[in-house]
């Protein structure tokens, strides 16, 4: 399909620079299949749900993978994209062009890396020096990797370290937060369980890739960054006991949907899963794993435009994103959210 159909004008002052306090205070938009369109608050998700119904949560933990360095005299950025081995991590680096394979940069805080291999994407395989853990390092040289349309505005500050992270949050490995999942505080969480509705979690640790541009003019024409995922067998089997059952599965945040559909048979029946990713969703793609999507607001011409678009139907969305701009709800990671329940 056309790139340029995923398209829609966004003022910038809808694009939020800090989340909603409580977090459980954001707007929420209720988009069935068809009908009225509803605007709500993440409060009510309970009443939107039913009992039986399984939300599923990615447990992926942002770690400060944003770092500013130097090679001599040169200024080097490097945000961390996906973890290689125990030393080496795949990178996006700013100001490559004064890097040659084999040079050492310096991150500052006693933090050193090797550029080893530069790829055909541009990115770089970076080789951290030293006897001590990686995730040391990065807590001592790193900051937090706020999304570039936030970083753009403001600087990154100490209360983005507990802001950009999720209350499930478990497994280090993450450069971007699973932004949906922002919104759930204890208190909801409590009242999700009174109302009989099931919880879970995968991970999938999210990669810098998921802020790049669609550069390609046709979406066959676009290559996704493959990212590292894992659901074991206990909860892929109580998934496949929810829904035959009669629950939906309602993945919240993108993230989750990707892993999902990733470890789903054709026939409906969810697998145990450890390994990349690399899953593009476009519409026309036949959804095996998910009932629905709870999800914040995407950028114009994204891979996550055109996944929602997928679900439920590219003018649909067009129509919500329309109301969502006249209603004043807020954009991107510390953004609104929505609730995606096709037919």
């Amino acid at each position: 399909m056309r790139v340029d159909l995923f398209d829609f004008e966004l003022p910038p002052e809808r694009i939020a620079l800090r989340p909603a306090r409580p977090r459980d205070a954001a707007r929420l938009l209720l988009v069935p299949g068809e009908g009225a369109m509803r605007d709500l608050t993440v409060r009510d998700l309970p009443g939107l749900l039913r009992a039986g119904d399984v939300l599923v949560f990615n447990d992926t933990r942002v770690i400060p993978a944003q770092l500013e360095g130097r090679k001599g005299q040169a200024k080097i950025g490097a945000t961390l994209h996906k973890r290689m081995d125990l030393r080496r991590w795949q990178a996006f680096v700013r100001n490559a062009k004064r890097l040659r394979e084999g040079d050492t940069i310096d991150f500052g805080a006693g933090v050193q890396a090797l550029a080893e291999t530069r790829h055909e994407d541009g990115s770089w395989t970076l080789a951290f020096l030293g006897d001590e853990p990686v995730e040391l390092l990065l807590e001592r040289a790193g900051h937090m990797p706020l999304p570039p349309y936030i970083a753009g505005k403001r600087p990154t500050d100490a209360q983005d370290s507990s802001d950009y992270q999720t209350m499930f949050a478990a497994r280090n490995g993450a450069v971007a937060a699973p932004t949906a999942a922002l919104h759930f505080t204890p208190e909801l969480m409590a009242a999700l369980g009174d109302a009989g509705v099931a919880t879970e979690t995968l991970t999938l640790h999210v990669g810098a890739g998921t802020f790049l541009p669609v550069k390609a003019g046709d979406t066959a024409d676009h290559r996704m960054h493959a990212e590292w995922g894992a659901i074991d067998a206990a909860t892929a089997a109580r998934l496949n006991a929810a829904r035959a059952a009669g629950g939906r599965v309602i993945a919240v945040g993108t993230t989750s949907l990707r892993l999902l559909e990733s470890a789903t048979d054709p026939d409906g029946t969810i697998r145990p899963f450890s390994g990349d990713t690399a899953i593009f969703i476009t519409p026309g793609y036949r959804f095996k794993a998910v009932d629905g999507l709870m999800t914040n607001f995407h950028l114009p011409r994204s891979t996550l435009f055109m996944l929602v678009s997928a679900l439920m139907g590219l003018d649909r969305m067009q129509d919500a994103y329309a109301h969502a701009i006249a209603q004043g709800y807020r954009f991107y990671s510390y953004g609104d959210s929505s609730l995606l329940l096709p037919r």
